[in-house]
Parts: structure tokens; sequence; C-alpha cells
């Protein structure tokens, strides 16, 4: 585990060798979806690829809103390295998988309401509707690992540990695209089949995650209770995680909301956003990578008040994820044409698409603010923050649909996302003073 923090330890090196493998794994994640989206494709058929695609992302937005278990335990877990109190960085991780095993098996019980009001939410066909359902009653079991797993990440990714976070996607992700190759390609099951690979691949993941962090089980602090559940702590950790959980919820209803206002269109339109939003995930996962290395370098310099270290964190955090955004930005202007001919067969979603792919040059340009941002401000765990300017940046969302979307229909549907990215990088950047004062 990295303890020291220092302007001497901070190189370019070390920033590098905790992004490169998250960008690496985190790639793997739309790779995936991508993979789901392409086997189903290959049916020529609109309506399975809206179905898997409206399926996934309703999972995706109700798992993610517990994604605060990812970003606080990061946060507070590099936060507790920097001030060397080893004790509570193992009670951050027995906290963490509590929390997620309790929430998955809530999902699980809760599962008839919330997809009965993810659906009066959808303005999907009734053909993709019953194909999205089938779907996402079989992946629904997987939410006590996939919740689970947030916080197992967090934690690794707090102690620069990254190479085993990339271990633990290649496996689940290289998994599930075997299992969907051969469940839908070679026995037919369509739908179903890319959500049972799904299920096993998590399953598989939170096994192969406690392995990889059994040395926070060696020692007894991890079941020290009276630590666990020292009030104090529990305290901030539901102040962090409310924040964090709100904001990401508001966020999940930007992203929610634009695929569904696509389905409004038609299936046709829909399955062209779904192929696209896939590419966009690409470019976010990558600058992750540099999001991350600030949660860790940021969150150690606050826990231990070293200013100067966490100006130099961002600096070099931020190099590099503006570095990458222009690279991804290029290599999809050049070449997203050919990944639109591979993820799909259908002629009438593949001419879709491609009347939007510019939107994919202007997205990552006007939003690497707000992705590098994000990690800045967990790792200082300024929450506060995180929640209110992502209320105001909803709020210009909404202002940016309800004027250009009438007027200019899925185009104005594309520009109302990027310009709520470049909101959530202005809102947050006019924060950032506030929070290097703080850091003494």
């Amino acid at each position: 585990m990295t303890t020291e923090i220092s302007l001497k330890s901070l190189t370019h090196g070390r920033v590098l060798k905790i992004a490169l493998p998250i960008m690496l794994s985190n790639a793997t994640v739309p790779i995936l979806g991508a993979v789901d989206t392409g086997v189903v494709g290959q049916l020529g058929q609109a309506v399975p690829i809206g179905a898997v695609g409206i399926g996934a992302i309703i999972l995706t937005a109700v798992f993610w809103v517990f994604g605060f278990l990812r970003m606080g335990t990061a946060g507070m877990t590099a936060q507790a390295i920097g001030a060397k109190d080893r004790g509570e960085v193992c009670a951050l991780l027995t906290r963490a998988l509590m929390i997620g095993g309790v929430a998955g098996l809530g999902m699980i019980l809760l599962q008839v309401p919330l997809f009965w009001a993810a659906f009066q939410i959808s303005p999907a066909s009734v053909e993709v509707e019953l194909l999205a359902r089938d779907y996402m009653q079989i992946r629904i079991f997987g939410a006590p690992a996939a919740i689970a797993l947030y916080g197992i990440t967090g934690w690794m990714v707090a102690q620069e540990r990254t190479r085993g976070v990339l271990v633990l996607q290649l496996w689940m992700n290289g998994l599930n695209i075997g299992l969907d190759l051969m469940f839908v390609l070679q026995l037919g099951w369509g739908v179903e089949g890319v959500a049972l690979a799904t299920l096993i691949a998590e399953w598989s993941g939170l096994a192969l995650g406690l392995w990889l962090v059994r040395d926070g089980f060696r020692a007894g602090h991890w079941r020290n209770w009276m630590v666990v559940f020292d009030r104090v702590i529990l305290r901030r950790m539901a102040s962090v995680n409310s924040d964090i959980m709100i904001r990401s919820v508001l966020l999940q209803i930007a992203f929610v909301s634009f695929l569904f206002l696509g389905a409004g269109f038609d299936d046709v339109t829909l399955a062209a956003n779904q192929i696209l939003v896939q590419f966009l995930h690409i470019i976010a996962y990558g600058l992750d990578g540099f999001a991350f290395a600030a949660e860790a370098l940021v969150g150690q310099a606050i826990g231990a008040k070293n200013r100067p270290a966490l100006r130099r964190s961002v600096l070099m955090t931020s190099f590099w994820g503006v570095l990458i955004v222009v690279i991804l930005t290029a290599a999809f202007s050049l070449g997203g044409n050919a990944l639109i001919h591979l993820m799909t067969t259908a002629p009438d979603v593949r001419a879709e698409a491609q009347i939007y792919l510019p939107w994919l040059a202007l997205a990552p340009l006007l939003g690497v603010a707000s992705w590098l941002l994000d990690g800045i401000f967990i790792g200082a765990t300024r929450t506060k923050d995180m929640r209110n300017m992502m209320i105001i940046s909803v709020c210009f969302y909404g202002l940016f649909i309800v004027t250009l979307l009438p007027a200019y229909g899925n185009q104005g549907l594309w520009a109302s996302l990027v310009l709520f990215l470049l909101v959530r990088g202005i809102t947050l950047g006019l924060r950032y003073p506030a929070l290097e004062r703080a850091a003494e």
C-alpha cells in the first residue's frame, strides 16, 4: 500500500501507474456493452438492440445509485491512508461490503415496483419493453455482487492497486463476452442469453474481488466492531454517501432521460443512440483512469494535510486527462463509421447513427473538465459541492431539453447532453478554489 504523498513522490510515472490499468479495465466495460449490442445486432432487427440497450441502462442506472459506495470508499480510504490510519482503512472495507450486500438484496425484493416505475417512465414500444423485462428479471439477481464490487473497487483504487482492478475487470468482462457469444450466437438464447452471461460474470467477479482484497482481512481491524460502527465515522460516511447518491441519481436521470427521450422517436433512433452512447462510454471510461488517479492522490494529500501535493496531483492528472481526450476524439472522428458498421447489420440503424456521429467529437472536448473534477472532488470528499453543482447542472439540462428538443428533434437531444457536460465542468470549476483553501 502506498503511504507516501509528497511533491517528490508525485511523478508522471506514478500517475500513469495508477491510471493506465484503470483505462484498460474501464475500456472493457463499454466494449462489453458493444458486444452485447453487437451479438443481438446480428439478428438484423432494431427491437432486440433496443431491448438490451434499455434494459441495461435501467439496471445500470439503478445500480449506479449505489455508486456512492465506490466513490465514497475511495475518497475516505485514500484520506485514511494519508493519515496513516490502518484500522480505519480495513474498517472501510467491511462497511462497504455490508452496505453492498444489504442494498443488493433490497433491490431483488423490490424488483417488481422498480421495474414498474422504470417502464412507466420509458416510452419504448411494446415489443422492446417485453424483451427488456425478460432481460432485467434475470440480471437483477446479480445486484448484491455488482454493488459490493463498487466498494471493493474503490478500496483498491485508494491504495493505488489498480492492477488488481484491471485483473478483476478483465476476468469479469472477458467471461461475459465469451458467454455472450456462446449463449446468443451458438445456443440462440437471444436477449435472455445476454442477461445470463452478465449474471454469471458478476458473481464470479465478486469471488475474485474478495480474494484480491484478502489482505484487508488478515489483521483483526476488519472485524473490530467498535471501529466499524464508530458513530462519528458512520455519520460522516452517511453524509458523504448521501451527497454522492443524490448526485448520482441526478446524473443518471440525465442520461436515462436521454435514452428514453430518444426512444420516443422510434426504435431505429433508439438503437442508433444506443450505439453512439457506447462510444461515449469508451471516452468517459478512458478519462476515468486519470479521474481515479486524482481520487487516490488528492485523497492522500488531503489526509496528510499537504496542500502543495494536492495542487501537483490536480495539475498532473489534468494534463494526462486532456491529452487522452484529444487522442480519443481523433480516433472516433476518423473511425466512427467503421465501428458503427461492426456493431449492427441493420442498414437503417447504420444510417441513423452516422447522422449524429459528429456529437462524439464535441462531447469529450466540452466534458473533460466535468470528468476530471469529479475525481478531484471525490478524493477531497467535497461531496456537498458535487451534490449542489449537479443540481444546478441538471436544471440547465432540463432547460436545454425544453428549448432544443422540440425545435431540433434528436439533434437537439444530443446538443442538450453535450451542453450538460459543459455546465457540469464550469460549476465544479468555480468551487475548486474553496477545495484548495480547505486542504490545510
